[in-house]
């Protein structure tokens, strides 16, 4: 396969800043007040964070990458729906900004509607996509009632609260059927008690590390069109005792053209890292390091 390319940084080590922030910074993200991104937001950044909603995931990126944001938080993959593309369609859009955090949130679904309605008055329950295929066995129990795509969450919650159709509703958080007035129908209709979704703080400055600590190391690498070459580029991360925790391949520019994203484990400041990623870029038509941050657990 023929890869495209994409411009090279280097992970930052020495120590790391807390999540939590002393001023009050603006943390943009994608979707409406309400959004399980804004709740992200707060839980990451503490709650002096500003949340700035935007409309979409790339909107965040470059808020980020031309300082009109200070931070963006995104989310970056679902333990139900898998990988959310459009956030790594972003951050591979903006090769100046770096991953600073990760997050781990539970996410447990409500379906919201005006008051008076009922589950048998509904027609149509609308949402993001992600939040869509989260919640599959709810769809089955009721035939009757139609998926509808939405851009966000909270937006879609809050169109049905300013349509008022009692057979409209949204899949959304208890947070937004707060803020827009709706009532919850059905509460936890997510697939499995247990989803989750693990999102990125973004920033245009890497933060250093403290030396020894349990970091993940997020790459874009484009490979030459030969065979072996995705091998020889994963190689080294098994040759130096390195466990690579995800692979997603996106599409470039040039059809049928991919850069691969991985993420791989390692202690900060450990040579064998250093000495992948040597090897890594002398394979590789191309590399950037997107960032390098502590493992997230869920925050419960």
């Amino acid at each position: 396969m023929r890869q495209g390319s994409s411009g090279a940084t280097h992970p930052q080590h020495g120590r790391q800043p807390k999540a939590s922030m002393s001023t009050r910074r603006r943390v943009g993200f994608q979707g409406a007040a309400g959004a399980y991104s804004e709740e992200a937001v707060y839980r990451v950044c503490g709650p002096d964070a500003d949340a700035v909603p935007f409309k979409e995931n790339r909107d965040v990126a470059h808020a980020v990458a031309d300082g009109s944001a200070d931070f963006g938080l995104l989310p970056i993959e679902n333990t139900l729906a898998g990988s959310v593309h459009a956030s790594y369609d972003a951050i591979l859009a903006e090769p100046s900004i770096v991953a600073i955090a990760e997050a781990v949130m539970p996410i447990h679904h409500c379906i919201l509607a005006v008051p008076g309605a009922t589950l048998e008055m509904l027609r149509s329950v609308e949402s993001h996509p992600v939040a869509l295929a989260q919640c599959g066995e709810f769809f089955q129990q009721h035939p009757t009632i139609e998926a509808r795509s939405a851009y966000d969450t909270a937006g879609a919650a809050a169109a049905v609260a300013r349509v008022g159709d009692r057979s409209r509703a949204a899949l959304a958080s208890r947070a937004a059927a707060k803020r827009y007035g709706l009532t919850v129908l059905a509460e936890s209709v997510e697939d499995r008690a247990d989803n989750q979704t693990r999102f990125l703080l973004l920033s245009r400055t890497a933060p250093s590390i403290e030396r020894d600590t349990q970091v993940r190391t997020m790459l874009v690498a484009a490979t030459p069109n030969r065979p072996g070459a995705l091998l020889r580029l994963l190689a080294p991360l098994a040759d130096n005792g390195l466990n690579m925790v995800k692979l997603e391949s996106r599409p470039t520019g040039t059809p049928w053209t991919y850069l691969f994203v991985l993420e791989f484990e390692h202690r900060a400041g450990d040579p064998r890292a250093s000495s992948a990623l040597a090897a890594i870029a002398s394979t590789a038509s191309s590399l950037r390091v997107v960032g390098t941050y502590t493992p997230a657990k869920s925050l419960g």
